[in-house]
């Protein structure tokens, strides 16, 4: 062992690794603007997948790094590691984006070591980062306060969010507005004098949309603000709406979207910010939805060990039919469930598990249109024992002993994938009135059309594959079949060449690895004749194969859909 073990020079490296990383993916990020302007739906496709595979990329290039520049048995010295930590916690402390720092830091030793040699001591699973603290510097909003009347408040906040594209009838949408802000709100609070409009100052960008992020607020009470803005090809940027409704504002931020792409130098002020007009979002989702989805992951597993330190609350299995693939377990206090792939398969499965984990990564990288629920992978979580209903324990054991092991009093999962917990359809229609069966099967059917239309085709589209969320919409989380709607070869049946071929048990038609048969699904979605009734009235083109086939031509063609996250108004 040498006399000077390097642990400044290896702390450097990592944080030199960091902010490349850092500088790439802003890069990335301050491209969503000329994408907007530009009108590159593609690009900006293309530019949400590189950026969210920016991150392994970069750990793995700096992890190579690390094993250039030192010995192995230097480097990987594990005893030393508490001196690297303590050196980069005095490099990360002037920074304003240390707790992502932290985060990059604890990447960075997992790919050096084994999950068993993690520690405290070696890397930060508690941080020590003050929680969401504010930075000595000037904040990145803008505030107007409307003396002269709501009218001129629109204005000069249009008169500072301008784009290299003009607006295309700007003093319209500026009408529209104030209609509808005169709509959301009570009349005294628009007359209110000491009413004034906070703005985020970065733009948010996803997908075809822009966003301006804020609240609204008086002496006593606040409302979130999301005015989204769309450009229209050959029709310059428009204003789309103004959304002051909690409830929607926190969709437009759902673990179901895609993560927006906004330049924020200081992070912790941005999730701050956003944590004062969304109360009930956890910073961990509020860190996924800007793009740092690691760190997303770090909030989140920080908040299950306290949960985990702090209550009674034991792990059981998912409420549910059990499934083919994969077995679910939760724990009822949090609003979560842990998915792991079981051993074996039902025979009627033809996937293996390389597979299901293939598609899993796949949903993390694709639009998921607000109608797939985002995913976080984790390797060699350590539960204690104690924390699990026996009787959940054994099932786990049972279907999955090479993922799930006892390890003295200690649960060792060795593979799984964290998602937020949604009561499942076919739970929900069970217990549903008639009213919300219909509004469940209508939106049950948008889900699959608008998944669809963004080149998705989830495979087994049965309703236990298909949640409910807080909100009320439908998000499908069950994707071990999920594929490109392109790969799928949609056909019709094939009238039967004797009396006797509708009889018999077998088709009459040979069957490819990729035919599908829409007039197929209303018995094999719907086991409940008046809901498969009710379907076909509401989205009876999905039994259509030639349906299908239009979306992939578009598809094709280059077509990207407008997938609103919002309800919008008639213009």
């Amino acid at each position: 062992m040498p006399q000077h073990w390097p642990a400044a020079a290896i702390a450097r490296m990592i944080l030199d690794g960091f902010d490349d990383y850092r500088e790439h993916f802003r890069q990335i990020t301050i491209g969503a603007r000329a994408r907007f302007e530009q009108a590159q739906w593609q690009q900006t496709q293309s530019a949400s997948a590189a950026r969210i595979n920016l991150y392994e990329e970069k750990v793995s290039e700096v992890s190579g790094w690390l094993h250039e520049a030192f010995d192995a048995e230097v480097l990987l010295e594990v005893t030393q590691w508490p001196l690297v930590k303590s050196a980069y916690i005095g490099l990360i402390d002037p920074r304003l984006d240390d707790e992502l720092s932290e985060t990059w830091y604890n990447s960075i030793f997992c790919s050096l070591f084994s999950h068993d040699l993690i520690s405290d001591g070696c890397m930060f699973i508690h941080t020590t980062r003050p929680s969401l603290r504010s930075h000595e510097r000037a904040a990145q909003t803008r505030t107007y306060r409307p003396r002269s009347g709501l009218a001129s408040v629109l204005t000069q906040i249009f008169n500072d969010y301008c784009f290299d594209v003009a607006y295309g009838d700007l003093e319209g949408d500026l009408a529209r507005l104030e209609g509808q802000l005169r709509e959301n709100l009570p009349d005294w609070v628009c007359k209110d004098p000491a009413l004034a409009v906070e703005l985020f100052s970065p733009v948010l960008y996803r997908n075809k949309g822009a966003y301006l992020v804020g609240r609204i607020y008086t002496q006593d009470e606040q409302w979130p603000l999301v005015i989204p803005l769309l450009h229209r090809e050959g029709h310059g940027i428009e204003i789309d709406a103004l959304i002051t409704d909690e409830a929607e504002v926190s969709i437009i931020f759902s673990f179901t979207r895609s993560y927006f792409m906004v330049d924020v130098p200081v992070p912790a002020d941005f999730v701050s910010f956003l944590k004062r007009i969304l109360p009930g979002k956890h910073i961990a989702e509020l860190y996924t939805s800007i793009g740092f989805y690691k760190h997303g992951k770090s909030e989140f597993y920080r908040a299950l060990i306290n949960h985990l330190a702090n209550t009674d609350d034991r792990f059981i299995m998912a409420p549910g039919v059990r499934g083919m693939v994969m077995s679910v377990f939760t724990l009822p206090g949090f609003n979560t469930v842990f998915k792991i792939i079981k051993d074996r398969f039902s025979p009627s499965k033809s996937v293996d598990r390389a597979t299901v984990i293939e598609k899993y990564r796949l949903v993390k990288s694709v639009d998921r249109v607000g109608r797939m629920a985002d995913t976080q992978e984790f390797s060699d979580f350590r539960f204690p024992l104690s924390k699990f209903e026996p009787e959940c324990l054994a099932e786990l054991l049972e279907v999955a002993p090479s993922t799930v092991a006892v390890e003295g009093d200690t649960v060792l999962v060795r593979h799984c994938w964290t998602e937020r917990r949604m009561t499942p359809l076919n739970l929900y229609l069970e217990h549903a009135n008639d009213a919300q069966v219909r509004e469940a099967l209508e939106d049950y059917g948008l889900a699959i059309k608008q998944l669809a239309a963004a080149n998705i085709f989830p495979g087994d589209m049965l309703l236990k594959n298909f949640g409910v969320t807080r909100h009320g919409r439908i998000v499908f989380y069950d994707y071990d079949e999920i594929c490109f709607l392109t790969e799928v070869n949609f056909r019709y049946i094939p009238p039967p060449r004797y009396p006797e071929d509708e009889m018999s048990g077998e088709p009459w038609y040979s069957i490819g690895p990729h035919d599908v048969f829409p007039e197929e699904f209303p018995p094999f979605l719907f086991a409940d004749s008046g809901q498969r009734r009710l379907f076909s009235q509401l989205h009876g083109e999905l039994y259509d194969a030639d349906y299908w086939k239009g979306l992939q031509e578009a598809i094709r063609g280059g077509k990207v859909i407008d997938v609103f996250p919002y309800r919008r108004k008639p213009r």
